[in-house]
């Protein structure tokens, strides 16, 4: 076994057998002969590894690890049978003596890449291709009780952090001073680097702190506060701007443990509120208040979404609801899990009904465009009487 040195923990067994018989049965509902996983996430979704390879999945019988790189790791991560190749000509090989040629193959044409998948359908022998991704993100929908305990120790760091924010958030220090100290703080509690998003061009930062004028600047990120960045090649982030007296300072912080992240926000601000930024705060609360008390197994994401408007209209604060012009978006929230940016998501128009084990980062938030901006977001797991918080920091507007 591999010396994980108690910075990580294994899928365990049966919930890969769990997930490979899950996608075997989406497969022959939808008459997919085999799947091909080439997505790093997806691979270690389903294996437990991150080895370089791929992975073949036949409607029945074992999944098939053609791994170039990292087998010996492997070995100790998945208990599934590895099958050293050199490239993926090896693979095609085998998979063409396997039947691959003459049934429907299905692969992940949200994220691979033209090149690579025309490769790979030349080297595999595939015939007729389809998307795999929608049987993917149905699967992941899901959480086992070992991944939402990851998540949860993901949330733990992020409790940590937003502590050692209290004692950093000052009057006159930058936002790259708070965040360097606080991104440092939720490496020492184990934090594991990085994070992961779906989709090309899809990039976010560990953290981002808005303070004033840096929150009203839209950029190209899908989101509703994604900072005005320190350069023109990568324009999203704090800025050296620095903290002024009475205008919020907003902390969203993606933590990580062993693959999983934890999504939140909280606000503060140095002295007291400016009265402009009152009623939106309140209404943040609000919304998030009136989802913990309606949401549960059951619930249609249409209908939080629904509750949530309702307050922003009788606040009369649309204009400014999760952006303002150009950069305004149109959820409440989204599915997390090993990448931000999941199923579901919180919107008029998808509809969804909540099941037990989804996981999903709710995020009112406001940008008043010559002022600031202001807003709150926390991490729910839909159980069947109730949405239950991912981590234990409170939400209140933290004064310092």
């Amino acid at each position: 076994m591999v010396d994980m040195n108690a910075s990580g923990e294994y899928t365990p067994e049966s919930d890969l057998f769990m997930r490979i018989g899950g996608l075997q049965r989406l497969m022959a509902e939808a008459s997919i002969d085999w799947a091909i996983i080439y997505e790093n996430v997806n691979r270690f979704y389903f294996t437990g590894t991150m080895a370089k390879g791929i992975v073949a999945v036949p409607v029945n019988g074992e999944p098939m690890l053609f791994l170039e790189k990292g087998r010996e790791r492997a070995k100790g991560e998945t208990p599934f049978s590895i099958i050293p190749v050199k490239n993926e000509k090896e693979a095609g090989a085998i998979l063409r003596n396997a039947g691959v040629s003459e049934g429907v193959t299905g692969l992940e044409l949200d994220v691979l890449p033209v090149s690579a998948f025309e490769r790979m359908k030349r080297t595999l022998g595939i015939g007729r291709a389809v998307d795999i991704t929608p049987a993917i993100k149905e699967l992941r929908i899901i959480k086992s009780a070992f991944e939402i305990d990851q998540l949860k120790k993901a949330g733990h760091i992020s409790d940590g952090v937003y502590r050692a924010a209290r004692d950093l958030v000052r009057e006159g220090v930058s936002e790259l001073e708070i965040e360097a100290a606080l991104v440092a703080t939720g490496r020492r509690l184990g934090h594991h680097g990085g994070y992961r998003m779906r989709g090309i061009n899809q990039e976010i930062m560990m953290m981002t702190i808005q303070s004033g004028a840096s929150g009203v600047i839209p950029t190209f990120v899908d989101g509703p506060l994604p900072g005005a960045g320190i350069s023109p090649a990568v324009p999203h982030g704090s800025t050296f701007k620095k903290v002024e007296r009475g205008v919020p300072v907003t902390i969203d912080y993606v933590a990580g443990y062993n693959g999983y992240h934890a999504d939140e926000t909280r606000a503060f601000v140095a002295g007291e509120l400016k009265e402009v930024f009152r009623k939106p705060y309140e209404t943040s609360k609000a919304i998030l208040e009136d989802a913990m008390a309606s949401g549960k197994e059951g619930v249609d994401c249409t209908e939080l979404w629904e509750r949530a408007y309702a307050m922003v209209k009788k606040a009369g604060l649309e204009e400014y609801f999760m952006g303002h012009g150009e950069s305004q978006v149109s959820f409440l929230g989204h599915g997390i899990g090993l990448e931000v940016n999941e199923l579901p998501v919180v919107t008029a128009k998808h509809k969804r009904v909540l099941k037990e084990g989804m996981v999903i980062a709710l995020e009112p938030k406001f940008i008043l465009p010559l002022h600031g901006a202001i807003g709150i977001e926390i991490d729910v797991i839909v159980r069947k009487d109730r949405l239950e918080r991912l981590t234990e920091n409170p939400i209140e507007l933290v004064q310092v």
